[in-house]
């Protein structure tokens, strides 16, 4: 029966911080697949052993991120069947954590434009490794000194971009005074030939010398234009109201005194 199982195709590695997922192709069906992480000097490990699935979270069996691994995904039979034949497999590509998973995003802890300077502090990306005592480890703790980091910022409105590195957690920079700017931080492994660029964190921007439209936004003076055009027209229509309702208690109690009256 082995003959006929489908290997698996197209395998991939993603790898974020060091999480790293494997994924391939096809959906299995009447079989199920078990993976064979094999390191150069590590022994091997099974994950996700009979699985229907076609991915597989091996951060686990990477702990040594310096070393090169492979992906031996393996078509097995039900357990009901012949198991004693050598079940097919495929190989993936050869893959090293340390030069091959992507920087994720730097974390903006907070940020200020005092006068001309602009002050960012940021914090690492986590990976799913731990320290004896329990915490994550970050980026930086795995990376050390091949880990830089590096601040884009420009002025709001304009597309002239400057940039400036940093080993530490915080940037302080020379601006233009009163001038709003813009910016995010991204994680570099300059000693790569590839994957040198991390991911980008998200860009925020000063406030500096706003006025109140660019502060708060369109939207809300939008807001306060409708609820001030409804204020103004209740102070209108509300007297007119109350006028006419008096004027017709009026009209009715002198008819119906009338009617009194004519009895």
């Amino acid at each position: 029966g082995y003959e006929e199982i489908p290997t698996a195709v197209n395998i991939t590695w993603s790898s974020i911080n060091f999480k790293t997922i494997l994924q391939w192709q096809p959906k299995p069906s009447g079989y199920f697949y078990t993976v064979e992480i094999h390191g150069q000097t590590s022994d091997i490990k099974r994950k996700c052993i009979l699985t229907s699935e076609t991915e597989c979270d091996v951060t686990d069996a990477l702990r040594n991120v310096n070393e090169t691994y492979t992906a031996h995904i393996l078509s097995v039979m039900p357990a009901e069947m012949d198991n004693f034949e050598e079940p097919p497999f495929a190989v993936s590509e050869k893959f090293t954590p340390y030069s091959q998973t992507v920087i994720g995003k730097p974390e903006i802890k907070n940020y200020s434009q005092e006068g001309s300077k602009l002050n960012v502090m940021f914090k690492d990306p986590l990976t799913p490794y731990i320290f004896p005592n329990g915490s994550f480890q970050s980026i930086q703790d795995i990376f050390q000194h091949d880990l830089e980091y590096k601040l884009y910022y420009w002025k709001d409105q304009s597309s002239g971009k400057k940039d400036v590195t940093t080993k530490n957690h915080n940037f302080e920079v020379s601006v233009d005074s009163g001038k709003n700017y813009c910016f995010y931080v991204q994680g570099i492994i300059p000693s790569r030939r590839e994957n040198r660029n991390g991911q980008e964190s998200m860009v925020l921007c000063t406030g500096a010398g706003r006025n109140n439209l660019d502060e708060y936004g369109a939207e809300v003076f939008i807001i306060l234009a409708v609820i001030a055009v409804a204020v103004i027209t209740l102070a209108i229509v509300l007297p007119v109201v109350l006028c006419k309702r008096k004027k017709a208690k009026e009209a009715r109690a002198v008819r119906e005194k009338e009617l009194l009256n004519g009895v």
